[in-house]
C-alpha cells in the first residue's frame, strides 16, 4: 500500500521540481534583457520592470528594490482582494525576478543602439515569461494590478493590462522622448509575440470546416488517406433551408495541401474554412 502511494506520488513531486524550475529559469532570463538590454537604454516596456527603469532615471533608486517594493504588497493584495489561491510558484517568481535583477545589475549592456536593444530585449522577456508560464506561474507585478481593476469595472482582463502598460509607456514618453516611447511599444509588441511562440511553438494545425454534396466519401478521404479523425455535425442551409453534413478535421499544417488536394478530386464545389489551430491535444497530436 505505501509503495503503491509513493509510486502515485512520484511524478506529482517530479511535476512540482519541474514547474519550480521553470519558474527559476524563465525568471532569470528576464532579470539578464532588463539589465543587458532595457534598463541601458531606458526602455520601458511596461510592467514593474518598466516602473523601476522609469523610477530609475528620476531618483536614481535602485531597481530590484523598487520591483520588490512593488511585487509583493500587489501580490498580498492580489490574495486578499481577488480570493484566489496564487501558489507559491508565483510567490517564487515575484520574489526571485528582483534578486536576478539585483545578482546581475553590474553587467555591462550587451548594445546601446535603442532597436536593438527593443528586439531582443522584447525576445529574451518573451522567452522568460513563456517559460515561467510552463511552470503554471507568473512574476506578478502588474498582472495582478490588471486583475483587480478587472474585478472592480467592466475592463476586461486584456484592456485593463492594456491600460497599465500603456500608462507606463505613455509615462516613459514625457520622461525620457517619445522615440523612447516608440521603442518601448516594439519590445512590448515583440514580448507578447514571443511568449505566444514559447507557449505554443511551431507545431501549428489546420481546423478544416467542409460543407460538400459527397460527405461520406469526403469522410472515408479524411480516415482513410489522411488518417485523421473526422466529427460530422448536422446543419441546414440559411438559403435553401436543406440540411447538411458539416466535416471538421485537424490536420497538421504539411498535411493541409494534401487534404485540400483530395476535396478537389471529390467534390470542387465543396465549401471549406481552414482556421489556424495553434494548441491541439490529444490522439494524433501533443499529448
Amino acid at each position: 500500500m505505501i509503495t503503491r502511494y509513493r509510486r502515485k506520488q512520484m511524478p506529482n513531486m517530479l511535476r512540482q521540481i519541474l514547474d519550480y524550475t521553470y519558474v527559476l529559469i524563465g525568471a532569470f532570463f528576464v532579470a539578464i534583457a532588463f539589465n543587458l538590454f532595457l534598463l541601458p537604454n531606458e526602455i520601458a516596456s511596461g510592467g514593474v520592470a518598466g516602473v523601476s527603469t522609469i523610477t530609475k532615471a528620476l531618483f536614481d533608486w535602485e531597481p530590484s528594490i523598487v520591483q520588490w517594493a512593488l511585487n509583493i504588497p500587489l501580490f498580498i493584495a492580489g490574495v486578499m482582494i481577488l480570493g484566489k489561491n496564487f501558489g507559491t510558484k508565483s510567490l517564487v517568481g515575484t520574489i526571485v525576478l528582483p534578486f536576478y535583477v539585483f545578482l546581475t545589475r553590474d553587467l555591462q549592456p550587451a548594445t546601446v543602439e535603442p532597436l536593438l536593444a527593443a528586439i531582443f530585449g522584447g525576445i529574451i522577456v518573451g522567452i522568460g515569461i513563456g517559460i515561467v508560464f510552463r511552470g503554471k506561474a507568473s512574476t506578478g507585478g502588474v498582472d495582478l494590478a490588471a486583475q483587480i481593476l478587472h474585478k472592480y469595472t467592466a475592463l476586461s482582463l486584456g484592456v485593463s493590462l492594456a491600460a497599465f502598460d500603456g500608462l507606463i509607456v505613455i509615462t516613459a514618453c514625457f520622461v525620457f522622448s517619445v522615440e523612447q516611447g516608440l521603442y518601448a511599444i516594439i519590445a512590448l509588441f515583440i514580448t507578447s509575440r514571443t511568449i505566444d511562440f514559447v507557449q505554443v511553438g511551431l507545431n501549428t494545425s489546420k481546423n478544416v470546416m467542409i460543407i460538400t454534396n459527397q460527405p461520406e466519401q469526403v469522410r472515408r478521404i479524411l480516415l482513410n488517406d489522411i488518417d485523421r479523425g473526422v466529427t460530422i455535425f448536422n446543419g441546414s442551409g440559411g438559403y435553401t433551408d436543406e440540411d447538411r453534413k458539416i466535416l471538421m478535421c485537424v490536420v497538421q499544417q504539411n498535411e493541409f495541401s494534401k487534404t485540400t488536394q483530395a476535396l478537389r478530386s471529390i467534390d470542387p464545389e465543396a465549401f471549406v474554412i481552414a482556421m489556424n489551430a495553434t494548441e491541439v491535444l490529444g490522439e494524433g497530436f501533443k499529448r
